[in-house]
């Protein structure tokens, strides 16, 4: 794995970041949004999803666990994984059928899903700096290498 530099940013940052990988991930795959509580997962996944053209309001799957979009033939589904216990919670989910044909899936706590989610093409990983945030993009595959290439979320090169 190719782990890019941390970067300091604020929340315009932040979102300039996920806006800038929008244009990355038309053709799908799967990102794993990482860090504590109040980090910025949300905020990334949120901005990410306008960006895409998500015109619907953007919901919090904090509750629902996940929330499905469709953009030009997109499946995007967002998940949080924050309330479940184990990660066989997860078979009602179906993940099987979310992560089939053209997909992409962004994960809030994918630590809590173990084995049962699909492996991520890029790791977001957030953490607390004062009043600003930091942020890590860690690439798995050569997708998400391709997404953190040239002009899309270059901020974090």
């Amino acid at each position: 794995m190719n782990v890019r530099a941390e970067i300091e940013l604020d929340e315009a940052g932040l979102v300039a970041v996920a806006r800038g990988l929008a244009a990355r991930v038309g053709e799908g795959g799967a990102i794993h949004l990482c860090g504590e509580l109040g980090a910025g997962k949300t905020t990334f996944a949120r901005a990410l999803l306008g960006a895409l053209g998500v015109g619907a309001r953007i919901k919090s799957p904090t509750y629902s666990l996940i929330e499905s979009y469709e953009v030009d033939g997109l499946q995007i589904h967002h998940l949080d994984l924050y309330r479940i216990a184990a990660a066989d919670e997860l078979e009602f989910l179906g993940l099987g059928d979310l992560a089939a044909g053209r997909f992409l899936i962004l994960i809030e706590w994918p630590e809590r899903g173990g084995d049962a989610l699909p492996a991520p093409d890029l790791i977001a990983h957030l953490r607390h700096a004062g009043a600003k945030r930091q942020l890590q993009l860690t690439p798995c595959t050569q997708r998400g290498e391709s997404w953190l290439g040239s002009g899309g979320g270059g901020e974090a090169n």
